[in-house]
């Protein structure tokens, strides 16, 4: 039987990172979604769909940030301390035009994915299914692109001040430096466009799909405000979603939704949908499942039939409302 993985935030600008993903073992009657923030450059993509494409039946990818940021110099990488620091000399060395902006860089990461036979949300969603058989597992595989608005913030907090707000605590993400949202005034208008594109295409993936198959949502950023939780920089929820997609679990019918960004990997559930946080994350962050003997391979969320509590395959026990369930070591 096929198994769906999923993994995201692999960040191979990293060497560590990028050699540790070439340590990924052969899975080839299974399908693998990244879900955002392979790296900054076109490069990164090229060395990990060049991977993963050998190694997996079927892969899909939706952007994070990273993958949408113009870097100021040819041999910089964007790193989570917001320094510059060079590429990997073992990354395959691709030419990166280096005036690609906003949705250009996006259409180009979708084109460098679509050559390796990659999904992208700019392709048609697909059915999974486990296996061949009339009994196998079937779901609608949906990757997006939805971006974010700022609107992960506190109520007495205006848009015109958020950024004011987040400098309080001296945080001010890369994205806005890094990330253009040409051809459109804000990243909040993009994110506007990215949401009626999305909405439009959902309604009809469920309105035409059969009542045994699985609906899966794939975002870079979380969909709903509660489950982000980073404690050391919580202010940097503004750059982590937009509150208009906090139903759209229960408006899609979604059983499973996938979102990286966070790098703190858990899994929740909401109005009986399980929503899985499968960051990597950089290489100190996983540094804890590493000196457990864990690699990138353990390090994939097994999705379907999935992983419960018990250990055992699709069992998922203690599913009651608002649980979280850590999975910082894998």
């Amino acid at each position: 039987m096929g198994k769906l993985y999923a993994i995201s935030d692999l960040h191979i600008s990293h060497k560590f990172n990028h050699d540790a993903i070439h340590l990924l073992k052969p899975h080839p009657e299974d399908t693998l979604i990244i879900a955002g923030d392979i790296g900054e450059k076109l490069e990164h993509l090229h060395t990990t769909f060049a991977l993963t494409t050998t190694l997996f039946k079927q892969v899909f990818w939706v952007p994070g940030n990273h993958e949408l940021y113009t870097l100021p110099h040819a041999n910089d990488v964007a790193h989570e301390d917001n320094a510059l620091s060079p590429t990997s000399p073992a990354t395959a060395q691709v030419p990166e035009p280096d005036n690609l902006r906003g949705e250009l860089k996006y259409l180009e990461c979708v084109k460098i994915a679509n050559d390796y036979g990659v999904i992208t949300p700019e392709d048609e969603f697909l059915t999974w299914h486990s296996d061949d058989t009339a009994s196998a597992t079937k779901a609608v595989i949906c990757p997006l692109f939805l971006l974010y608005d700022y609107s992960f913030r506190p109520d007495y907090v205006s848009r015109e001040n958020a950024l004011d707000w987040a400098k309080e605590h001296n945080i001010l993400a890369t994205d806005e430096a890094l990330l253009h949202p040409d051809p459109y005034e804000t990243r909040d208008a993009w994110c506007d466009a990215l949401l009626a594109k999305a909405e439009t295409r959902l309604e009809r993936a469920v309105a035409h799909k059969d009542a045994d198959v699985k609906v899966v949502l794939v975002n870079h950023w979380p969909l709903r405000e509660d489950l982000v939780t980073i404690p050391s920089i919580p202010r940097f929820s503004l750059w982590c979603g937009t509150k208009r997609t906090e139903d759209w679990h229960r408006r899609f019918k979604a059983d499973i939704v996938i979102t990286g960004h966070l790098h703190v990997r858990r899994t929740d559930w909401r109005d009986g949908t399980r929503f899985e946080e499968v960051s990597l994350g950089y290489p100190r962050q996983w540094e804890g499942a590493r000196e457990r003997g864990k690699g990138v391979e353990e390090m994939l969320r097994e999705i379907m039939p999935g992983v419960g509590e018990d250990g055992k395959d699709g069992n998922f026990v203690g599913t009651e409302e608002m649980k979280t369930v850590w999975r910082m070591n894998g």
